[in-house]
């Protein structure tokens, strides 16, 4: 290859590899650099330093000037001693070990003391992936507060509810969206329980026995015991793993992965009924104004929007079978065949997790709801659910309930018929008018519809929910509101 090409290639122009579309189009820069090397690094080298200061504190013969050099040392990484090295001994840690040292000469003999590869490694992944989570807790909240602000506009609007995909009892545009902000809040408790309950591995060395820190402590179970302690307080954190193998349980990775795949699933079950509502033309997504829908038809208002929630969603769900996998196949007290599949697994389900919020609280900050459509589809199948009312009204009047019920039945299926046949307007309550046996006029029967009386107490219960159930969650999070998102495409 010529000099040139090489130069072109190695340069800024990268259309010549695979690039993954979730850094590229759907997760945020904030996730993305949570999941990347350089914070690992970072990571690396202050779970370095935390253990250098443990093991001083614990009575090690560790200076105070070694200290100060990690420390002065823990950002400016030279990642090009590190990238050398790796290829000589093809071992990661051990070549930012090296490289460390050559920046930390009087600190080189100390770095990594007792330690195994997973005391950076798995320590670093559990930090790296409770980061991730309280990303994805602050933008699960802002949704949230977004979907509220929607069911509360909208608490009073009646609309058709569908059970099976076909009418039913009426409800509202804002009960319907507190069925969604339900689904939400069940997975903020799941989030914030699995946030809660994050511990390190703390420093448990080989097969997780600490012979290698009982060894440097001289017999002392007491000192050996604290290093876990000290080094999880010194990150952050209120406790490590009480046992381990070499690594933590991969159990956790599964654990978080399925708090991720639970909000993919409400994310899903959101994006569908958009969908439908969208085709009903009841409610729609955002579409910008230049926004093409279709290379062929240029009338159309395709959903992208919540297409891509549902088609993310997808992939985060499946993707949680990963670490469910790997967790039950690992031997004893560890195995390497978790390494590969971990690395991509699991960053790649907590950027197509946060593609997925940031879409949800895009759709929500510019649904459209179209009232008029809304009235029009709901008064052309009231009659058929005024029918009980209209029953009720006729016995009180000293008509046979039994009798009525049957006409009732039988005038709705010859409207039915009118309707879904002829393609007629629905008629029922002319043919009801009609009937001397409900004696009553057709100007009586209009005044049974008013969708109003049949939404029942849907208005109420959005009150309820938000004053009760959501908004003192937003309260207590109100210094994390007001996110927006951007979409790339």
């Amino acid at each position: 290859m010529k000099n040139n090409d090489k130069k072109e290639r190695s340069g800024k122009n990268m259309n010549d590899r695979y690039q993954s579309p979730l850094s590229e189009r759907y997760a945020s820069k904030e996730m993305q650099y949570i999941f990347s090397p350089d914070k690992k690094f970072r990571t690396w080298r202050k779970l370095w330093i935390a253990l250098a200061e443990t093991e001083k504190e614990l009575g090690l013969n560790i200076t105070d000037e070694q200290i100060e050099e990690l420390k002065a040392n823990a950002e400016n990484i030279n990642y090009d001693v590190a990238k050398e090295r790796e290829a000589l001994v093809r071992h990661d840690v051990m070549s930012h070990v090296y490289a460390y040292g050559v920046q930390c000469p009087k600190a080189k003999g100390i770095i990594h003391l007792g330690a195994t590869s997973c005391y950076v490694g798995d320590n670093t992944d559990i930090i790296i992936m409770t980061e991730g989570l309280k990303l994805v807790r602050q933008k699960l909240i802002n949704v949230i507060n977004e979907l509220s602000k929607f069911a509360d506009e909208y608490k009073a609007q009646p609309t058709l509810a569908f059970t099976h995909f076909q009418p039913a009892q009426p409800t509202t545009v804002g009960k319907r969206a507190t069925l969604w902000l339900q689904e939400l809040l069940i997975d903020l408790e799941d989030i914030e329980y699995v946030i809660d309950n994050m511990k390190l591995l703390g420093s448990k060395g080989t097969t997780g026995t600490q012979a290698s820190f009982l060894e440097l402590f001289e017999g002392d179970h007491e000192k050996a015991r604290k290093v876990d302690t000290m080094i999880a307080e010194k990150m952050g954190y209120k406790a490590c793993q009480a046992v381990s193998g070499q690594t933590y349980s991969r159990k956790v990775d599964t654990r978080v992965l399925n708090v991720l795949a639970g909000i993919a699933a409400s994310a899903h079950k959101f994006s569908n009924d958009i969908r439908l509502l969208q085709h009903l033309k009841e409610v729609e997504e955002p579409f910008e104004k230049n926004q093409i829908g279709s290379s062929a038809m240029a009338y159309k208002r395709n959903p992208m929007r919540s297409e891509r929630i549902a088609s993310l969603a997808n992939y985060v769900m499946v993707d949680a079978l990963n670490p469910a996998i790997t967790s039950a196949t690992q031997w004893f007290e560890r195995t390497l065949d978790d390494s590969a599949n971990k690395r991509i697994s699991v960053p790649e389900a907590f950027l197509a997790i946060d593609g997925i919020l940031d879409l949800y609280l895009n759709v929500v900050d510019g649904l459209v709801v179209y009232p008029k459509v809304i009235e029009k589809h709901m008064m052309a199948e009231l009659p058929f659910m005024a029918t009980e009312n209209i029953m009720m009204d006729a016995v009180k009047a000293g008509g046979d309930r039994q009798e009525l019920h049957e006409k009732i039945r039988q005038l709705s299926m010859e409207a039915g018929k009118n309707v879904k046949q002829e393609g007629k307007d629905n008629n029922l309550l002319d043919l009801i008018a009609a009937d001397p046996a409900f004696n009553m006029t057709i100007e009586e029967l209009k005044k049974s519809m008013d969708p109003t009386k049949y939404v029942g107490r849907s208005k109420e219960q959005v009150e309820e929910f938000l004053d009760e159930v959501v908004n003192p969650i937003l309260d207590k999070n109100k210094d994390i509101l007001g996110m927006t998102a951007q979409i790339n495409v």
